[in-house]
């Protein structure tokens, strides 16, 4: 008789467990620790009507009264301590796993060549500390092709994006600068004119380069284009004298080859930099990982 007492008792409570959702429990929670709906109801982000509503649910549900709602503070009913007592364990166990779990995640971040600093190096170590998810730095000759054949789920890519269906946010505008052999006539000017560019061959990664003859207006554009398909292709073009090339300004700060030399342009226009992803893939991580790359670290306090 005792075995089917207890056979009984299962029985009914696998229903009325299946029918809690952890919306319940999360604002039963909230509730008991603020002993406040007002305050309750502001902490979760929802109104107070529909606070209250969720828990008068969970009372339905489990035939219990938890909350003592008639005292001017909301106090907890035997039961109800009864309960948080187990929803605190259970909440803290699932948050951990959570935790856990995202430690796990990566997304990856697909880039042609050189990204920004300190943008890169500040946007990573925050979006990994915020969510526990890992961000791994993919070196790719085109990021474009790459965010599409889903080979990485977001891509930094500096220059226009033409192609439908990629979610583009803009990021910020790099300077210009341009680049020769140490052997090349230009080596020892100081600065040169955006205008008079096109008058030398110009070295042109046709993949994933930033400038080309579209960046000048039709007819004005250089009249020699030595092309490339990647970024080592490029470097090695120019530091042989093949032609001169341009590129973001933070080149100069890193020593990508001895045999180049770097020259200040004047009046060259800012090359764009964004971030291009998929929309609805990844969203909430991906929009987690944009919100924080837009978004200077001495803006956060």
């Amino acid at each position: 008789m005792p075995c089917r007492v207890h056979l009984c008792l299962l029985v009914m409570s696998e229903p009325t467990t299946s029918r809690v959702e952890l919306r319940h429990l999360r604002s039963f929670q909230a509730v008991a620790r603020l002993k406040s709906f007002t305050k309750a109801a502001s902490v979760l982000a929802i109104t107070q009507p529909a606070l209250s509503r969720t828990i008068r649910q969970l009372e339905d549900i489990l035939e219990v009264t938890l909350l003592d709602r008639s005292t001017r503070h909301v106090e907890l009913t035997g039961a109800g301590q009864t309960l948080l007592d187990h929803v605190e364990r259970s909440l803290a166990e699932l948050d951990r796993g959570i935790a856990a779990a995202r430690r796990e995640s990566t997304i990856r971040l697909g880039f042609s060549w050189l990204l920004p600093d300190p943008w890169a190096q500040d946007t990573v170590t925050r979006f990994e500390r915020a969510t526990g998810t890992t961000v791994d730095l993919v070196r790719i000759d085109d990021p474009l092709t790459a965010v599409q054949q889903g080979q990485v789920e977001i891509a930094l890519v500096r220059g226009p994006v033409r192609i439908p269906g990629l979610r583009v946010v803009h990021l910020f505008d790099e300077p210009r600068v341009a680049v020769c052999s140490v052997r090349s006539a230009l080596a020892k000017t100081a600065q040169l004119a955006w205008r008079d560019v096109p008058r030398w061959p110009l070295v042109v990664n046709t993949i994933s380069g930033t400038t080309g003859p579209w960046s000048w207006p039709a007819n004005e554009g250089p009249t020699a284009v030595v092309e490339t398909t990647n970024f080592d292709e490029w470097i090695e073009s120019v530091a042989a004298d093949r032609g001169i090339g341009v590129v973001p300004e933070v080149a100069m700060r890193r020593n990508i080859h001895p045999a180049v030399r770097f020259i200040p342009l004047r009046d060259a226009p800012p090359i764009p930099v964004a971030l291009v992803f998929r929309p609805h893939v990844h969203e909430t991580m991906l929009r987690h990982f944009v919100d924080i790359a837009l978004t200077p670290e001495d803006a956060r306090s």
